[in-house]
C-alpha cells in the first residue's frame, strides 16, 4: 500500500515520533517477506517488521517499507504440553496465545498491559515484560529459538546449537565478542532484572550461550523473526490480592522492598493521581470505590498465588503483620495511616488488573494539550535506592515545573513516570532534554537502568554512551555491522540514533498545524482549532486498546478484519492527517469516506477506549461534511427520512411487506435503493403505536416512542406502558402539539444530515422542557434513540436545557429497575441477554439484568456477545453486509447457538433482534415484552 491514507495509518506507535513510510506490505506468508525484503535490498530502502504497533518509544516508526504481521501471520503453530513449550508465528496476540493454552492449564508467563494487541515478534522484539516478572523473568528468560530471516536474505534458526554454515561463523564471531567483552559488561551492565538497553551481548558469554537472546530486544535491527519457540508456565490456580495504603508516596516506595521479602508474585504501584484520574473514568469508577479504601497517597497491590486458598489467606495474614511492623494502621493519623485491604473475589480482581493495565492511558486522558510525555518512564534501581531515586526524580520534575504520575512495578523496582509536557511548544521539548539528562545522570548515580522495560527506540538509543560508555556501544555497533552491513533493518534504533528531540521526527513537528474549519457538533471541551476537534481526535495516543480481539465491544469491524484502517487508532490517525493537511480533501475526502466505511458507530470506543476516543461522534463530522459536499444518495434519504415518511408506509404495510417474500423484488430493491437482497427488511406494522394510548394526566413518567418500535414493533411500546402502570405509575408519551411524532435524528446523524438532526433535537428539547423542570424522567426503549439524547444533543444543542434533559433521560430498563414490586410471576425458561452496543458504551447493562432478575427464580445469563455488527442500515447495505455477518459470527451466533434449546432470548436493540432472527435460528424479544409476559393477571 502506498497511498497517503495508508501510509499514515503506519507512521506512528504509542511515541511522540512520526516517521511516513514509503510503503506498507501487510505479508501472508513468509515467502511475501522474502520478496519485500529483497525489494527493499535492491532499491535500499530500510525494513521495518511491525506487531502491534504500540512501542512507546519510536521503536515501529521509520522511513521505509512497514511490514505488518499482525493481521495475517497470527497462528499458534505448536503447543507441547509435556515439554511445556509453545510455537508461534510472530504476529500473534498475546491474550490469542494464552486462550490457546489455558484448555492445558498453561500459560505464556511474561505479562505486559498491552497483552490483548501485542504480539509475540513484537514482545521479542522488544524484550518485553510484566507485573509477574517477579516471579517469571521477562522475555529474555522465556524465549527458547527464534527462526529468522537475515538482511542478506538467508535464514537461521537461533538457539543453543553452533549451526553450520554462515551462520556457524556468526555464532562464533558473536561468541568472540562476548568473551572479548565480559569484563566490561560486568563492570557496566547494571545489575538489576529490569535492564533492556542496548544489545543483549551480556548473553554472549558462558558456556551455555542462547543466541536467541541476542536477537531479543533487538529492536528489528538485526533480523526478521518468522518463528518464535517459547517455554511455557503452568497456570498459577487462584490468587488474592492485598491492597496496602499509604498516606504518603516515600512510604509506599520505602515498604517494597520489605514487601518482596514475602515472595509475591507482582508488587504493583497505584498513586494519588492514577486514582483521581479513574474515578472520573465511567469505565473504572467502580472498581476504584471497591478497592481503594480513603484518599492514599499511593497503594502497593500485592499479589499471591500460592496454590491454595489456605496457603493465599496465609500470604494475607503475613502481609497484614508486616504492614503492622512497619508502623501502619487505618486507626493512625499522619505518616502512619495505612494497612491492607485484602481482595478475594476474582470479578474484582480482575477489574483491578484491567484499571492496572489501563495506567498509561488513564494518564493520558487528560483533556489538556499538555500530556504525560514518555521518555524516562522505565528507568530500575535496585529496591534500597527506590524511595531515594522517586525523590530525586520528582525533585528534578519540579525544578523544570512539572510533575510526574507514578505507576507500575514497584516489585521490581521500575516505576513508570511521565512529566506533562506539550510537545508542540520549542520551549517544552527543551525542558523534556534536560529532564532526561539530569534523570540518567540520577539513574546512573544509582547504577540502575535507564531502559527497563519498553525498550530503546528514538527516545533512549541516544544515552547508551553515557550509561554503557563508549566501549560498550562500540561493541553494540559491532553487532550490528556483522548483521546488517547495509543498514537495511530498522535503522536509528540502539545504535547510530538521531537525537531523541528531534522535532522534525515528532508527531507534531515543527510544522504541524491544523486550520480552523467549521464542525457540525460542539467540541469545545478538548483544545485546539476547528472549536476543538482538533484536540478530540489528538486524544488518540497510539496505544491500541481498540485492537483487542475478546472482551467488551471495540472494535468490531477491526475484530472481522484485522485491517489497521478498520480499527478506532487507524480512524483517528487518518482524521488527524486529514485536519491537518497531510492527506488532500480534509474531512470529507474519499480517504476519509472510505476509513470510516466499515465504522459501526457502536460507541464502544467512547466507553473502552482509555483516552476516551469517541471515533462515533467523529464520524459524524465525516458524515456532515460528504453530505454538504455532495448531498444524500436515494438510499440516504430513505435511512435518514424514515420518520417522516413512516406514517404513510405504515398504510401500506401489506405492499411493503411483500418485498421480503418475492426474489425479484429484493434484487431489485437492492439495485435501486442499496439494500441487500440477502437481509430481511423490517416487517412493517399495519397497527403503529398511536400516542393516544398513552395520555395519562399529570404523568410520573414521559415514554419517547421511537419509529423503530412506533413502526414496527408497536407491541413493544403497549408492553412497556402495561409495565409501568402495573408499578403504579402514570405515563403520557412526549409530545410537542403538532400531531408529528417527535424523532430523536438518530438516523438524519446516521447520514451526516446534522443541520435537520439539531432541529429534531431541538424540538424534543422544547416539549420535554416543562416536564424535565418538573423533575419528570424521560424514558425510551430503543437504546440508539434514547441515548442519543444523553449524548449527541449534548453536541447538537449545548445548553443547560440540553444538560438537563440529559440528566433526566432513561432507558427503559435504568428507569423501571428502581421500582421492586413489580408482581411478576416465575417463568421457567433461562434467559439471555445480549446488550445494545449503546447500553454498554453507557454502562447500562446492569440494569437490565437487575431488572429481569426481579423475576422469581429466575436464571439470567449476559452473553459475552460484543457487538451484533446490524448497526442499523450498516448490515443491510450491500457494500458491508459481508462484514456485518462476520462480526455477527465472531461472538454473537456461537453464544446463540450454545444457548439451550427453550432459552428466552433478550435483546433491547431493533438491530440486534433482526440480526438474530437473521443469522440464527433464535427469535429475541424486548426485555418490555418479556416482563409484561411475567406480570401476574
Amino acid at each position: 500500500m502506498t497511498d497517503p491514507a495508508s501510509r499514515g495509518r503506519y507512521a506512528t506507535d504509542a511515541s511522540i515520533y512520526q516517521m511516513v513510510p514509503q510503503a506498507v506490505v501487510v505479508p501472508r506468508s513468509v515467502q511475501d517477506i522474502e520478496a519485500a525484503m529483497e525489494i527493499a535490498r535492491d532499491e535500499d530502502v530500510p525494513i521495518l517488521p511491525r506487531g502491534g504497533g504500540t512501542s512507546q518509544c519510536g521503536q515501529t516508526v521509520n522511513s521505509g517499507i512497514v511490514i505488518d504481521n499482525s493481521r495475517h501471520l497470527n497462528r499458534v503453530l505448536d503447543i507441547d504440553p509435556n515439554a511445556m513449550t509453545a510455537k508461534v508465528d510472530p504476529g500473534v496476540v498475546l491474550d490469542e496465545l494464552n486462550r490457546a493454552l489455558k484448555p492445558h492449564g498453561l500459560w505464556f508467563p511474561v505479562d505486559p498491559s498491552t497483552a490483548s494487541r501485542c504480539t509475540l515478534g513484537g514482545m521479542a522484539a522488544n524484550n518485553s515484560s510484566g507485573g509477574k516478572s517477579l516471579r517469571y523473568g521477562i522475555m529474555r528468560d522465556n524465549v527458547r529459538a527464534i527462526s529468522a530471516l537475515l538482511p542478506d536474505g538467508s535464514k537461521a534458526r537461533f538457539d543453543t546449537s553452533a549451526g553450520s554454515g554462515a551462520y556457524a561463523d556468526l555464532v562464533t564471531d558473536m561468541r568472540s565478542l562476548g568473551q572479548r567483552e565480559a569484563a566490561e559488561i560486568n563492570a557496566r551492565f547494571p545489575n538489576v532484572q529490569r535492564r533492556v538497553g542496548g544489545y543483549n551481548i551480556d548473553a554472549l558469554s558462558g558456556d551455555d550461550v542462547n543466541m536467541a537472546h541476542l536477537l531479543v530486544g533487538s529492536e528489528g535491527t538485526l533480523a526478521y523473526f518468522t518463528e518464535l519457540e517459547l517455554s511455557l508456565a503452568k497456570l498459577p490456580g487462584e490468587k488474592v490480592i492485598g491492597v496496602c495504603h499509604f498516606s504518603t508516596f516515600d512510604g509506599a516506595m520505602d515498604a517494597a522492598q520489605h514487601l518482596v521479602t514475602l515472595h509475591p508474585q507482582a508488587v504493583e504501584l497505584i498513586d494519588d493521581t492514577m486514582i483521581a484520574l479513574g474515578r472520573d473514568l465511567p469505565l473504572f469508577r467502580a472498581t476504584i470505590e471497591a478497592f481503594v479504601q480513603g484518599e492514599p497517597a499511593a497503594v502497593l497491590l500485592v499479589e499471591f498465588a500460592e496454590g491454595s486458598a489456605a496457603a493465599n489467606a496465609a500470604k494475607l495474614g503475613e502481609l497484614a503483620e508486616l504492614m503492622g511492623d512497619l508502623g501502619y494502621s487505618f486507626g493512625a493519623q499522619g505518616a502512619a495511616w495505612g494497612g491492607v485491604l485484602p481482595v478475594i473475589d476474582p470479578a474484582l480482581q480482575g477489574a483491578i488488573a484491567e484499571y492496572r493495565k489501563a495506567g498509561l492511558n488513564i494518564m493520558m486522558s487528560m483533556k489538556e494539550a499538555g500530556k504525560p510525555v514518555s521518555f524516562v518512564e522505565d528507568c530500575a534501581v535496585a529496591l534500597p535506592d527506590l524511595a531515594a531515586y522517586t525523590q530525586g526524580l520528582t525533585d528534578i520534575f519540579a525544578r523544570h515545573g512539572t510533575k510526574g504520575t507514578w505507576y507500575a512495578h514497584a516489585s521490581v523496582g521500575c516505576l513508570h513516570v511521565r512529566p506533562v509536557l506539550n510537545m508542540r511548544q520549542d520551549n517544552d521539548v527543551k525542558t523534556m532534554r534536560a529532564i532526561a539528562e539530569e534523570a540518567f545522570d540520577l539513574v546512573k548515580h544509582y547504577k540502575g537502568s535507564h531502559s527497563g522495560e519498553h525498550g530503546d527506540g528514538i527516545v533512549r538509543s541516544e544515552f547508551h554512551e553515557k550509561m554503557f560508555g563508549r566501549r560498550i556501544v562500540s561493541a553494540f555497533e559491532e553487532v550490528k555491522t556483522r548483521f546488517d552491513p547495509s543498514g537495511l533493518m530498522n535503522p536509528g534504533k540502539i545504535v547510530h540514533a538521531p537525537a531523541m528531540d528531534d522535532r522534525r521526527l515528532f508527531r507534531y513537528g515543527p510544522d504541524y498545524g491544523v486550520s480552523e474549519f467549521e464542525t457540525a457538533l460542539d467540541w469545545s471541551a478538548w483544545p485546539g482549532a476547528a472549536g476543538g476537534f482538533q484536540g478530540a481526535v489528538e486524544m488518540c495516543n497510539n496505544n491500541g486498546a481498540c485492537r483487542k480481539l475478546k472482551g467488551g465491544v471495540m472494535c468490531p469491524s477491526f475484530r472481522a478484519t484485522r485491517n489497521e484502517r478498520d480499527v478506532t487508532r487507524g480512524r483517528a490517525n487518518t482524521l488527524r492527517f486529514a485536519i491537518s493537511g497531510q492527506i488532500p480533501g480534509g474531512v470529507g475526502s474519499d480517504e476519509m469516506a472510505e476509513t470510516m466505511k466499515y465504522c459501526l458507530s457502536c460507541k464502544a470506543c467512547s466507553r473502552e477506549c482509555p483516552t476516551g476516543v469517541d471515533m462515533a461522534r467523529m464520524k459524524i463530522e465525516v458524515l456532515a461534511a460528504r453530505y454538504k459536499a455532495h448531498g444524500p444518495s436515494l438510499a440516504d434519504r430513505l435511512v435518514g427520512f424514515l420518520p417522516r415518511y413512516a406514517p404513510m408506509a405504515s398504510k401500506f404495510a401489506w405492499l411493503l411487506n411483500s418485498r421480503n417474500k418475492i426474489s425479484v423484488i429484493r434484487k431489485w430493491t437492492e439495485k435501486l435503493v442499496g439494500v441487500s437482497h440477502r437481509r430481511d427488511l423490517p416487517v412493517w406494522s399495519s397497527d403503529p403505536f398511536r400516542d393516544n394510548e398513552a395520555m395519562d394526566a399529570n404523568p410520573d413518567v414521559l415514554l419517547f416512542a421511537d419509529v423503530f418500535n412506533r413502526h414496527f414493533e408497536p407491541e413493544n411500546l403497549r408492553a412497556a406502558l402495561r409495565v409501568i402502570r402495573a408499578a403504579g405509575l402514570r405515563v403520557a408519551v412526549a409530545q410537542d402539539g403538532t400531531g408529528k411524532a417527535l424523532d430523536c435524528g438518530r438516523t438524519l446523524l446516521a447520514i451526516g444530515a446534522v443541520d435537520e438532526a439539531r432541529k429534531e433535537a431541538e424540538r424534543i428539547i422544547k416539549a420535554t422542557k416543562t416536564f424535565v423542570t418538573a423533575g419528570v424522567p424521560v424514558i425510551g426503549l430503543e437504546p440508539s434513540s434514547i441515548y442519543t439524547f444523553r449524548d449527541e444533543f449534548l453536541g447538537l444543542c449545548p445548553g443547560p436545557d440540553a444538560q438537563a434533559l440529559a440528566k433526566l433521560t432513561y432507558s427503559f430498563e435504568e428507569y423501571m429497575v428502581n421500582f421492586p414490586k413489580l408482581p411478576l410471576r416465575p417463568l421457567k425458561q433461562p434467559i439471555y441477554v445480549h446488550g445494545h452496543c449503546h447500553q454498554k458504551a453507557h454502562g447500562a447493562m446492569s440494569p437490565v439484568l437487575d431488572l429481569l432478575q426481579r423475576i422469581p427464580e429466575a436464571d439470567v445469563t449476559l452473553i459475552d456477545s460484543g457487538c451484533c455488527g446490524m448497526a442499523g442500515a450498516f448490515g443491510y447495505a450491500p457494500e458491508t453486509v459481508d462484514i456485518s455477518l462476520e462480526i455477527a459470527n465472531l461472538d454473537l451466533v456461537p453464544a446463540l447457538n450454545a444457548a439451550p434449546p427453550g432459552a428466552i432470548i433478550v435483546a433491547d436493540g431493533t438491530s440486534c433482534r433482526h440480526q438474530i432472527s437473521g443469522t440464527s435460528a433464535r427469535r429475541a424479544i424486548h426485555v418490555a415484552r418479556l416482563l409484561e409476559q411475567a406480570l401476574r393477571g
